[in-house]
């Protein structure tokens, strides 16, 4: 089951959104399905649209394609712009690094150097990076002295004064539910799906995707899903050195705080890959460090002869799990991703297996009670027994920054369900010249598939 079909061809109402957008070029509140919508989630008055993206829209309908093509037009967005041009940030898709010119950052990483332990980055880069340590484990101590948990699963950290890495929710017959590798450039179906099951999860965003796909990644906060940082380029981690772990966090953080306004307080290791030394810098960021106990491994079809019948067989395997009893005093955590239409599909597809398997379907943040899940103070998640009476959503908050009056929406279903999000909901009118202006300051963003 792939995202394909949900994305059917639709060329009058297309061309209606078409004409809409020439001559207004304005949203609905609720049209998420195109770069302009999602831009109304949060009220930014910004010429996001560009004159070649209108054009492609236009061939994208006369040719019938899928919706896919239209959302992941690459687009005109001010804040991440003049960031990148300022070089706030370090380039996407690249190793982050402290920039010499970001004394912010440079402050920050040096009052926490106290607390980073004298542990080694692992292997040698740049194999390590994608995790090649062929040239380090054989010499590594079967003791595992770092808790690296590449080497042995370990999630319970050596190094005094750490907490334990979540790996598996307290909560009995309950599954913690998230996503990592977004945000993805054509998730709208998927999280339609969700919402229209008045379903939210957390989402491990990676700091170069929220700066290709700013919009995308306000769309989580809108909707009332939790954020958490899957860094920045998506690098086994205990290959970094200090200042790379350090920069792959911060900038990550910096770029969720620019595009939809919120500081992360909890992370995921890419491929699980994290040791004492990751830990520790993690912490003192204060991120709370987030594993798993099964992997659908999802993001490997197509890899190494790993079929789709493959990732279905490991999520029935846990249903299975969960209907025998598996988790009837504490539960779990399953690795899934928003990789690709494929992943998102499977996502769907069993969603209501899950649901029937597994009394509860929660937010990592919910299972945990962790009621703050960002620095601002602005946001709330719903308490695991607020969440399970029905209240999925407590309250939401304008992005730092933005304009436009605040309103609150609610979903109600005759079973209980409460949602209030806070979003925004004017948008300035758009003219031809306006997108022709944006269009000269366009920066184009690259797009890497990564597990």
């Amino acid at each position: 089951m792939r995202l394909s079909p949900f994305f059917a061809s639709r060329a009058a109402v297309s061309s209606a959104i078409i004409a809409t957008t020439f001559f207004t070029l304005s949203a609905s509140a609720q049209d998420r399905t195109t770069e302009q919508g999602e831009a109304q989630i949060t009220g930014k008055n910004q010429n996001i649209i560009l004159a070649c993206e209108l054009q492609a829209l236009a061939k994208t309908v006369q040719n019938g394609d899928a919706y896919p093509n239209q959302e992941c037009t690459p687009y005109y967005y001010a804040p991440v712009s003049a960031a990148l041009a300022a070089n706030q940030f370090p380039p996407i898709w690249t190793v982050a690094t402290i920039l010499s010119s970001d004394t912010n950052a440079q402050a920050k990483y040096q009052s926490i150097q106290s607390q980073i332990p004298n542990i080694q980055p692992k292997g040698t880069q740049p194999g390590s990076l994608m995790g090649d340590f062929s040239n380090f484990t054989p010499t590594y101590p079967s003791s595992d002295p770092d808790c690296w948990w590449t080497y042995d699963q370990c999630t319970t950290p050596k190094l005094a004064g750490l907490p334990p890495d979540l790996a598996a929710v307290p909560e009995p017959d309950t599954l913690g539910y998230g996503f990592d590798d977004g945000p993805n450039c054509s998730h709208n179906v998927f999280y339609d799906f969700l919402s229209q099951n008045e379903q939210k999860a957390t989402m491990f965003y990676i700091g170069s995707n929220v700066m290709d796909w700013p919009l995308e990644a306000q769309r989580a906060l809108a909707d009332g899903h939790e954020i958490c940082v899957h860094t920045w380029s998506h690098r086994y981690t205990t290959s970094l050195t200090n200042d790379e772990v350090f920069a792959e966090f911060y900038y990550t953080m910096e770029a969720i705080k620019l595009v939809v306004g919120v500081t992360p307080t909890c992370w995921r290791p890419p491929y699980g890959d994290v040791d004492d030394r990751v830990r520790a810098i993690a912490h003192a960021l204060g991120l709370r460090t987030i594993i798993w106990k099964y992997d659908s491994n999802d993001w490997r079809e197509g890899v190494n002869n790993v079929t789709a019948a493959d990732v279905d067989q490991n999520y029935e395997a846990l249903i299975a799990r969960a209907q025998n009893g598996s988790f009837a005093t504490g539960g779990t955590i399953m690795l899934t991703h928003e990789l690709n239409n494929f992943t998102m599909s499977e996502a769907m597809k069993f969603y209501s297996q899950l649901k029937a398997a597994f009394k509860y379907l929660v937010p990592m943040g919910v299972a945990t009670n962790q009621t703050q899940p960002y620095v601002e103070t602005n946001y709330s998640l719903p308490s695991f027994d607020q969440y399970i009476s029905g209240t999925t959503t407590v309250t939401g908050g304008v992005p730092v920054g933005t304009s436009g009056s605040s309103t609150s929406t609610g979903s109600g279903s005759s079973s209980g369900h409460k949602t209030n999000s806070t979003g925004a909901a004017s948008r300035a009118l758009y003219d031809g010249f306006g997108i022709l202006a944006a269009g000269a300051a366009f920066v184009g963003f690259s797009v890497k598939l990564l597990a």
